[in-house]
């Protein structure tokens, strides 16, 4: 058996052990150790598993996904982002759907400061969709706009998919984020033209519920959004302006945090024991799943597959728009029913040579795929925002109804990125300005 086609029975074996649900880190590593073994011998595999996970996990940049995903969690635990939807309850209520408004402006503040789309969700749909509920929004437009508002939490920076991505792609994570706040921000107007059109056509589905609360109250309500304008600053203007390395600016990040949620009085021993444990067990699984894609890139770059697959794509003569074409469709299909960071490590051995070898930008790609592994967050039949949004709602609204909520935004978002792939410079300028 060549070396190619033994990478491609492993590819196929990979899938077969996917398809078996067993957790794709394992999935990745058990057949990759297996390709090398029945290739180059017991001995290279074993040297192969006791070398590939430390230059891995030593990478210094990787480092500032525990300290992001520990303010994210710090965050969630204090509720430090309470204030963002109230503040906007009070501006955005004589808006039509106002109060989905609020949800869209408040995901993406928190967003800035949590890098997870699952906790964005969560956090928010815990605020907003009780309140949504009680002014008699259509359950679909409630629930649906907090499963597609979470999305945004993996594209505004810091965002756990553009630092990992980075480090495999081997660029800068900075550029990453600038490109991740413009996609992001994109996002967040285009869910808003969504709810005002909706809203628009259809009345009913967001009654009216303008607040004539004094001036006073809407100031007050702004004064309590400055735990979260405190930290995006901490953390943004250090880093963009070259004061910190991602790294230092989750860790100023997570100190920050607990220093406003001990001011608050909202920070417990429980609390923070809660945001250390789940840190630590997200990091480790991360850690885990990137460890069994660096063994798979290992394995195809010596059996010469992740070269074959490139040549054989590009080879067919096919125009590099058509090939972008067909990674959104993989990717469409994979979010389906992969978790977003499982399916990009799995994917990026391959995708990222035929990317590279068409011309297209790294960052740009970067970008674009974050989107469409978000994407994958809310479409059936393994949509775990609308399945988080499920279990905030309990009984109150069918997951069958968030699918039909999301949809609407779902056009939306491929709108999006027909929109990214058609001008590249949306994303690009930014990064390019600060480069």
């Amino acid at each position: 058996m060549s070396g190619v086609e033994l990478g491609l029975a492993v590819i196929g074996l990979l899938l077969v052990l996917i398809a078996l649900r067993m957790p794709i880190g394992f999935a990745l590593t058990g057949a990759s150790f297996l390709g090398l073994w029945v290739m180059m011998g017991w001995r290279v595999a074993w040297g192969s598993l006791g070398v590939i996970p430390y230059q891995f996990a030593a990478n210094w940049v990787l480092s500032s996904v525990p300290m992001f995903l520990l303010l994210g969690f710090i965050c969630y635990h204090t509720k430090l982002t309470q204030g963002l939807f109230n503040a906007a309850r009070l501006w955005l209520s004589a808006l039509p759907g106002g109060l989905a408004i609020a949800s869209i402006f408040g995901a993406s503040g928190f967003a800035a400061v949590s890098g997870s789309s699952v906790a964005c969700s969560a956090t928010m749909g815990r605020i907003a969709i009780p309140e949504m509920l009680k002014a008699r929004y259509h359950p679909e437009l409630a629930t649906g706009t907090l499963a597609a508002a979470g999305t945004i939490g993996a594209m505004i920076p810091p965002s756990i998919i553009l630092i990992l991505y980075g480090i495999i792609a081997q660029i800068p994570v900075t550029g990453l984020f600038l490109g991740g706040l413009v996609a992001g921000i994109l996002t967040a107007i285009g869910y808003i033209i969504v709810i005002l059109v909706r809203v628009k056509l259809d009345p009913s589905l967001a009654p009216s519920t303008e607040d004539r609360a004094p001036m006073s109250e809407k100031i007050a309500a702004l004064r309590e959004t400055w735990p979260v304008i405190l930290l995006i600053i901490a953390i943004f203007g250090g880093l963009f302006s070259g004061v910190f390395t991602p790294t230092e600016a989750g860790a100023t990040g997570a100190f920050a945090a607990l220093l406003i949620a001990a001011l608050k009085r909202t920070l417990t021993v429980k609390a923070f024991i809660d945001s250390i444990l789940e840190t630590v067990t997200t990091t480790s699984s991360l850690i885990i799943i990137g460890i069994g894609a660096s063994l798979l890139t290992r394995f195809l770059a010596l059996s010469g597959t992740g070269d074959f697959l490139s040549e054989a794509v590009l080879n067919l003569g096919a125009d590099p728009m058509v090939i972008i074409i067909g990674i959104v469709v993989l990717y469409m299909i994979l979010g389906m029913f992969l978790e977003p960071i499982g399916a990009m490590l799995l994917t990026l051995p391959i995708v990222l040579p035929i990317v590279s070898e068409s011309g297209f930008s790294l960052l740009w790609s970067g970008i674009l795929l974050c989107k469409l592994l978000e994407i994958g967050m809310i479409t059936p039949p393994v949509g775990m925002n609308v399945f988080v949004i499920k279990s905030v709602t309990g009984n109150l609204v069918s997951t069958t109804a968030i699918f039909r909520g999301v949809m609407w935004f779902l056009v939306m978002d491929l709108l999006m990125v027909a929109l990214y792939i058609l001008w590249p410079d949306l994303i690009l300028a930014l990064p390019a300005a600060f480069g």
